[in-house]
């Protein structure tokens, strides 16, 4: 549009005007948008905005944000997971001490979340991998190899920039995540992974106590062999903000803590819509993620609905298994 024949102070202010309408629009477009108040659940709490565009990527529950680029063959290659437990900061108890150096180091009986999550593939037909090495993920090539990464209560910055770099490139070409407990308290500072965990972070919890599990969605492969509710033990994670643009597996009902959701810095829980489990497709890959898993006790017990849980994350996140259901 030409404004040359506009008297110039008119034509100055219409070409302000419309310079500010692009840049606002753009912004709506790339920037994530603001989820609701951590007491509530809103409107995107759900699946209701399929292929969403935020963190500058395409995500939510529409397959049609999966890169189906090639980069996998089970039918050759099975199907194999690294599990990733490296901490730059508090470190949980289910992890216990810490690895050395190198893939697949020794692990002891203290490393029951690790163990747990070989137990986990050798009983069910996929081999799984472990490290706290971060070199062992400095390159897209090299995480190519595992049909999934999990993420097992990861602390703080617990990547560097090539490994950063890597696992963009990982989950643009078709990679699966799966999160687990701590992995919320991870990379605080990138927005890219923020939204990989569904827009969200951990905030805060409560006291580690009792609560009911209360499964949302059965179709998934996570929760189809669940009940609609279980108990579990647990330190029911609070978030800011709040995930948005996810499909909500399952949520602890609060009214069952006995101590309540109140966290330590504050918060005041999420009221109904309290989440601990959903998924998504994320900029041409697949995460699952759950804010679940605190207590050794979830790791060391055979049969449990919590390692049932996990296991069709897993299987659904590396593709073994439809996903996001």
């Amino acid at each position: 549009m030409s404004f040359t024949r506009l008297h110039p102070l008119l034509a100055a202010a219409l070409t302000a005007a419309l310079t500010a309408a692009v840049i606002l629009v753009g912004s709506a477009v790339l920037r994530p948008a603001a989820g609701p108040s951590p007491s509530g659940a809103g409107p995107d709490s759900s699946a209701r905005n399929l292929g969403r565009v935020e963190y500058g990527v395409c995500r939510g529950p529409d397959p049609s944000c999966y890169h189906d680029w090639g980069n996998f063959d089970p039918a050759t290659d099975g199907y194999r997971v690294l599990v990733y437990s490296r901490t730059a900061g508090p470190r949980h108890a289910h992890l216990g001490p810490v690895l050395a150096a190198g893939l697949n180091p020794p692990l002891t009986a203290a490393n029951a979340a690790q163990s747990g999550l070989v137990e986990l593939g050798a009983d069910n037909g996929f081999a799984v991998d472990w490290t706290e090495d971060v070199t062992q993920l400095n390159s897209p090539a090299r995480l190519f190899r595992y049909n999934a990464v999990i993420f097992m209560s990861t602390t703080r910055d617990a990547l560097d920039d090539p490994a950063q770099t890597a696992l963009r490139q990982y989950i643009r070409g078709g990679g699966g995540f799966v999160g687990i407990h701590n992995a919320f308290g991870t990379e605080y500072n990138w927005e890219w992974y923020e939204g990989l965990l569904g827009g969200t972070n951990y905030y805060d919890h409560g006291r580690n106590q009792p609560g009911t599990v209360v499964t949302t969605s059965r179709r998934d492969a996570s929760t189809a062999g669940l009940p609609g509710r279980w108990d579990f033990t647990d330190e029911w994670y609070n978030l800011v903000p709040f995930p948005t643009g996810v499909r909500i597996l399952a949520t602890v009902d609060e009214a069952t803590l006995p101590d309540g959701a109140t966290g330590g810095s504050g918060h005041p829980g999420h009221g109904r819509n309290h989440p601990v489990s959903w998924c998504q497709y994320y900029d041409g890959g697949r995460s699952w993620v759950t804010t679940l898993g605190h207590e050794v006790a979830a790791w060391n017990t055979d049969g449990t609905y919590f390692k049932a849980h996990v296991l069709g994350g897993i299987e659904s996140a590396m593709g073994r298994k439809p996903f996001c259901r």
